[in-house]
């Protein structure tokens, strides 16, 4: 039996009993949605993108024989920046120093400028501007009218 590829696109084969009859109309109308791919991205991107986002690997391994367990692996990694991690609670090796200046600078809230896209902490953002191209919030521009 060949089927008829209709508005049901790739579904038809798997749900036939979605076809639609010969000379017959369901009233559905359904729109094809295509993946687009973004060709842009660079090594820099990607390790860029996985240190702001993170990245997770659970993997458990079990070899048995005859319904008895043999050997068990669990590996748990994550891979992230300081400020992703800190964000998400991850825990650190033990060992970890947390008191030096580059942890507590990681565990400052930033947030990307407007204009500029860099990262620069929220409360610098809000209250003087963006040190770097000079954006300035609504709410710097209002601390400025009243202070003159």
């Amino acid at each position: 039996m060949q089927r008829e590829r209709d508005f049901h696109g790739t579904l038809a084969p798997i749900l036939p009993h979605l076809q639609r009859p010969r000379g017959r109309s369901l009233g559905v109308k359904m729109a094809r949605v295509e993946a687009e791919k973004v060709s842009e991205g660079t090594l820099v991107d990607v390790i860029d993108r996985i240190l702001d986002k993170g990245l997770v690997i659970n993997a458990d391994i079990t070899v048995s024989i005859a319904g008895v367990e043999l050997l068990g692996i669990k590996i748990r990694a994550a891979l992230a920046s300081f400020e992703t991690a800190a964000r998400y609670g991850l825990e650190f090796p033990s060992g970890t120093n947390i008191e030096t200046a580059a942890w507590k600078e990681a565990q400052i809230a930033k947030e990307n400028c407007p204009q500029c896209d860099k990262r620069v902490p929220i409360e610098e953002l809000l209250i003087t501007g963006c040190p770097w191209c000079g954006w300035i919030s609504a709410k710097a521009k209002a601390l400025r009218a009243e202070a003159t």
